[in-house]
């Protein structure tokens, strides 16, 4: 059976996450230690113990996510000899995709934290706090009734679809103007709109100095190959060259997260029958049963999941 190893993005975090992985499996600790050392700070710490609205900050939520994600896989491969390489795919939400390519080898636990950290400040920096906004359309919103959604909104300043999770959960970002707008024009249109309590427009436009700062800092980046590969958020389809997966991820930070149809084509073009949720939470999860719902989901969260999904494969 064909499975994906799937990495969350941001709102999978809370303090605690990770813990019982670090205290079962020295690799996991091996890991949260890489990246402290990578950072310069604890942020296990604040991984475990919180505060949750320090830890929520896009500057750490980043890193402390791919530091969960790492910790189950490298726990996976060291003590239950499962690897990678024995996904048929890889592939991770927005932050996640660089989890999902620290799995797959194509970066180091070190340099993904340090580059997430990068991402997360200058991605918190691009946008003064108040003036971006993000909201969901939940219900029966499609991407089509979201973009026209997002073009109203675009006539009052900048609006897109940001991300595209599944029917029923399309995000929009942009300017507060432009998502005031949307949001007016979505309560015409009869779609449920809720505003989304977030620091910045991800996945928008107005992005472009955190792109321009990503596209410098992955210059510098060694991008090994993949042992998998990765289906990139913003084409939804595999991706194994380096230079194209540095391309990418600039484009991701201003691009769409296109994950309902990165999950469809793994589903039917991939063949994929099992998505194989790593970190923290289980969000991910959720929008596969709505966009492939005759494939399998694991979680993988606690030492008994990582166990239990070894004597699957």
């Amino acid at each position: 059976m064909t499975f994906a190893f799937i990495f969350p993005g941001q709102g999978s975090q809370a303090p605690g996450m990770g813990k019982s992985l670090y205290d079962a499996f020295g690799a996991s600790r091996e890991v949260f230690q890489e990246i402290d050392d990578a950072l310069g700070e604890k942020l296990s710490r604040l991984i475990f113990e919180g505060p949750a609205d320090e830890l929520t900050l896009t500057a750490n939520a980043q890193p402390a996510l791919m530091a969960v994600s790492m910790a189950a896989m490298r726990a996976l491969d060291r003590e239950f000899g499962v690897s990678t390489s024995k996904a048929g795919f890889v592939a991770g939400h927005s932050l996640g995709e660089y989890s999902a390519l620290a799995a797959a080898g194509a970066l180091s636990v070190s340099d993904a934290a340090r580059l997430l950290r990068t991402r997360g400040n200058a991605m918190q920096a691009a946008v003064p706090v108040g003036e971006g906004a993000m909201a969901a359309l939940i219900g029966k919103v499609d991407v089509a009734l979201a973009e026209e959604i997002a073009a109203k909104g675009a006539e009052a300043g900048p609006c897109v679809v940001a991300n595209d999770n599944n029917i029923g959960n399309v995000v929009i970002s942009g300017s507060k103007a432009g998502i005031d707008a949307a949001l007016a024009y979505a309560k015409e249109k009869g779609a449920r709109a809720i505003a989304l309590n977030v620091s910045a427009p991800f996945h928008s436009p107005l992005m472009q100095p955190a792109a321009d700062a990503m596209a410098e800092a992955l210059a510098g980046a060694s991008i090994a190959p993949l042992v998998a590969p990765l289906v990139a958020n913003v084409t939804a389809r595999p991706v194994q060259e380096p230079a194209t997966i540095r391309k990418l991820l600039v484009e991701q930070v201003t691009g769409r997260v296109r994950w309902r149809e990165s999950i469809e084509w793994m589903a039917t073009e991939g063949g994929v029958a099992r998505f194989v949720e790593v970190g923290a939470g289980k969000q991910l999860s959720g929008m596969v049963k709505r966009n492939a719902p005759d494939a399998e989901t694991v979680a993988l969260n606690e030492p008994a999941d990582l166990e239990a999904f070894a004597k699957t494969v």
